[in-house]
């Protein structure tokens, strides 16, 4: 009698680095000729436990040494604790936790939740990755899904369409230090939107279907030109994550010739001990041209591998591009061309970084920033700071914004000339970027007008650096207005109505004489006033709320 595993067969679709361009990991989809085994798998945490076991094992079998996704249910990880036969499978198909990423799907009612996460606790202690499946189209509660902090989070491609929803998952994946990931994408519509969501992975009908062989060319689309800019802390190296080749210490200079000839987009080689952390690096130009060069092969072909290696360049899972460039900037000049590896809190390989990868985005990245930058005060436009407004409040966070400009600027103008007028700002907005601090972000949005987004801590010092300065144009003393909304979470929905309780303060501020200073609260009426003539008859027992 045939068992059901004689008419499953198992599907690869590539998971894409948006950044990179490449394929940095297969996923493995359960495809019965007949029956609906997954229906019974969902309610059967063995068969679905076995399922998992399968699929690497259907891996083993093409070949396949992509690091792999393989689907596991929430209730079946509850019920089987470590997943036995999913760790036999692995250990027998010579792969490493590391390489295999459990995404965890939907649905987790009535799923005990004390005995996922500690199912999970295991996985990861063991060094399997965690993903949470099925974000947006399943019930995966919030709070279990912190708790999880998987290393990656997979968002249904509906939820493209709900920026406002990408965005609060971004920041929630960049608390946890996870990667977002969206599948589904059919269409460049759809990849232009995910690209401007933040994703940093994504699969879909329009990369690679799902094949019976794995592949690793897929199409990618031109970037569209509004892609996001990256942030000035710089983009994470989780971005640019590729797979390893990686072999284990005491591998032999054939075993790593053969797999460098038979992988041709394999750059180098990382030998690990058991454990998984990187001892020796083999770059794959300096090995052949070594077992290439006269009794190359006779020499070298039986011998350790480490003998032909270097010391490996190593960077944390949480470092960002900027440092991986400081270490291969550290480095010797003739390995600018290794790969870097980046390993995990306990020194295990979780994949490799390019130089070519991070200098081409960090390029561009500067290239778009550049372009934003006001001429006069090469400050961010406005743009940057509403961006930075919207994260803030998809986080959760309490912010303060703050506009500031010179009082009666025409006059000065008008009476000292244009050039003074643009030495003025100039100075004002060099000031401005003196006194910021920690987050603080200053932005010159035209004219004599400023935008400051602070936390509400750093606001006294930066009012007291700036506008207890004496300043002058051509001659003539002049003073600077401040305005200042707090934004506690909940108290608005996006920049612009940030920029709407900001309007009516910056007209109290403009009331003033003097040097001036206003504070309101985003949804209550009224202001306090900080500085100018106000100031005062509030020290006189007057109120300092108008």
């Amino acid at each position: 009698m045939p068992s059901w595993t004689d008419t499953l067969r198992f599907a690869f679709q590539p998971v894409v680095n948006l950044t990179t361009g490449g394929v940095t990991a297969l996923e493995l989809l359960a495809r019965p000729e007949t029956g609906d085994v997954l229906a019974q798998a969902r309610r059967d945490p063995e068969l679905d436990g076995n399922l998992a076991a399968l699929a690497v094992r259907a891996a083993a079998r093409m070949d396949a040494l992509l690091p792999l996704h393989v689907n596991v249910f929430a209730g079946t990880l509850a019920d089987l604790g470590g997943l036995a036969a999913l760790r036999d499978a692995v250990r027998e198909a010579g792969r490493l936790p590391w390489e295999v990423t459990v995404d965890v799907g939907p649905p987790y009612t009535h799923v005990p939740q004390r005995a996922l996460l500690e199912a999970v606790t295991v996985l990861r202690g063991e060094g399997f990755r965690i993903c949470a499946d099925g974000i947006g189209d399943g019930d995966v509660p919030l709070r279990l899904l912190c708790d999880l902090s998987p290393d990656l989070m997979k968002l249904d491609v509906s939820l493209v369409t709900r920026p406002a929803v990408v965005r609060a998952m971004r920041t929630l994946c960049e608390e946890l230090g996870a990667l977002l990931s969206v599948e589904g994408v059919e269409t460049e519509r759809q990849y232009s939107a995910v690209l401007a969501a933040g994703a940093q992975l994504a699969q879909g009908q329009l990369f690679a279907p799902p094949s019976r062989l794995p592949v690793a060319d897929v199409y990618l689309p031109a970037p569209p030109a509004a892609v996001p800019s990256t942030p000035r802390s710089g983009p994470s190296v989780r971005q640019f994550l590729r797979p390893a080749a990686l072999l284990p210490a005491t591998a032999s200079a054939g075993q790593v010739r053969a797999l460098l000839t038979g992988s041709p987009d394999v750059s180098g080689v990382l030998l690990v001990d058991p454990a998984g952390v990187p001892v020796r690096s083999v770059h794959r130009s300096r090995f052949l041209l070594s077992m290439s060069a006269r009794y190359g092969h006779a020499l070298y072909a039986d011998r350790p591998a480490a003998k032909l290696g270097d010391p490996p360049r190593t960077v944390g899972a949480d470092a960002t591009a900027w440092e991986v460039l400081d270490v291969v900037a550290d480095g010797e000049r003739d390995r600018t061309s290794d790969d870097v590896a980046v390993v995990d809190h306990h020194g295990r390989c979780v994949g490799v970084v390019r130089l070519a990868d991070l200098v081409r985005a960090l390029a561009e990245s500067r290239v778009e920033e550049a372009a934003g930058l006001n001429p006069l005060t090469r400050l961010p436009g406005s743009d940057a700071i509403t961006g930075e407004v919207d994260r803030r409040i998809a986080a959760g966070r309490l912010f303060a914004l703050s506009w500031l400009d010179v009082d009666h600027f025409k006059q000065v103008n008008d009476g000292a000339g244009f050039a003074a007028g643009d030495e003025l700002i100039r100075a004002v907005g060099h000031a401005l970027q003196g006194a910021a601090s920690g987050s603080t972000r200053v932005g010159h949005i035209g004219g004599d007008d400023f935008l400051v987004l602070a936390d509400p801590e750093g606001l006294d010092p930066l009012a007291a650096s700036v506008l207890d300065a004496p300043w002058s144009a051509g001659g003539r003393a002049v003073t600077l207005s401040m305005a200042t909304v707090l934004c506690p979470p909940g108290s608005v929905t996006d920049h612009r109505q940030a920029a709407a309780c900001l309007a009516p303060l910056k007209q109290a501020a403009k009331a003033l004489s003097g040097a001036s200073w206003v504070l309101g609260r985003a949804g209550l009426p009224g202001h306090e006033i900080r500085r100018g003539t106000a100031v005062a008859r509030a020290e006189a027992g007057q109120p300092a709320w108008g």
